[in-house]
């Protein structure tokens, strides 16, 4: 395990996703509060991302501008070569569907598809063929062979998750975010989950970034970015579940004494 001070004194060229000097303010006067404050911080390709950090920290919020779900204040966001900021509704909504994937904590599945319905639903909706082999693949590697046919309500919140992942890689997207897409599973669902998002980078080399309050969650990930007060303060490769707990700790001591 490896650290160091500030993610923004990483950027290369090899990005899947970028933000520099981004900052998203809520409010003004009185009520003002920072979200993000001047962020600068990239997303290599073909490497699993855990971001974390206390409550209110921005985690969330620096996801979501990145991803294109939520507009920032000041600053640059880049999808690959694609700056967000210049994108039109219409173009970032295009640009969301064929390049970046999307796994939440409700799994967001349609209950009257089946599972390979809901897989293909948004190349579907593209009116773009999947790649049946790429989609073979990733049913594989996900375990759902045996449960394509069923519904929603037919399967555990695992499965459902499962599902839910399939659907983010089916597409082939340049970037997968996740927002907590453990939060509503229990202990060995959500190890599953998290070993097909490590496959997914090992084996498929998808990229993935996802938000977590859990440090064994984050341990499964290349890499952990931590945030506190709208900036990041530290970056740690090959994260331990240990080592990820200690660094939470101080952040949890410092809010205790400030």
């Amino acid at each position: 395990m490896t650290t160091t001070p500030l993610a923004g004194s990483r950027i290369t060229s090899t990005a899947a996703a970028r933000a520099t000097d981004l900052s998203k303010i809520y409010g003004q006067g009185e009520t003002k509060v920072v979200a993000l404050d001047q962020v600068s911080v990239e997303f290599r390709q073909a490497e699993f991302t855990a971001i974390m950090g206390p409550s209110g920290s921005g985690k969330s919020t620096l996801m979501h501008c990145v991803a294109g779900l939520d507009t920032f204040s000041s600053g640059s966001v880049r999808i690959g070569d694609t700056e967000l900021g210049s994108l039109k509704d219409k173009q970032l909504t295009k640009l969301r569907r064929d390049k970046i994937g999307f796994i939440f904590q409700a799994f967001n599945l349609l209950p009257t598809l089946t599972a390979l319905e809901n897989i293909t639903l948004p190349m579907d909706i593209a009116g773009r063929k999947p790649d049946k082999q790429w989609v073979e693949n990733v049913i594989q590697m996900v375990g759902l062979a045996g449960r394509l046919g069923h519904r929603p309500s037919q399967l555990s919140g695992g499965q459902q998750q499962r599902v839910a992942v399939a659907r983010a890689l089916a597409s082939k997207p340049e970037i997968i975010f996740g927002d907590e897409p453990t939060g509503n599973l229990d202990s060995r669902s959500g190890a599953e989950v998290l070993g097909f998002l490590r496959n997914s980078v090992r084996e498929l080399g998808q990229t993935v970034v996802m938000v977590t309050h859990d440090p064994v969650a984050a341990a499964y990930a290349d890499r952990v970015v931590f945030l506190a007060d709208g900036r990041i303060v530290d970056d740690m490769s090959d994260p331990a579940a240990d080592s990820v707990l200690d660094r939470m700790k101080r952040f949890d001591a410092k809010g205790r004494t400030s």
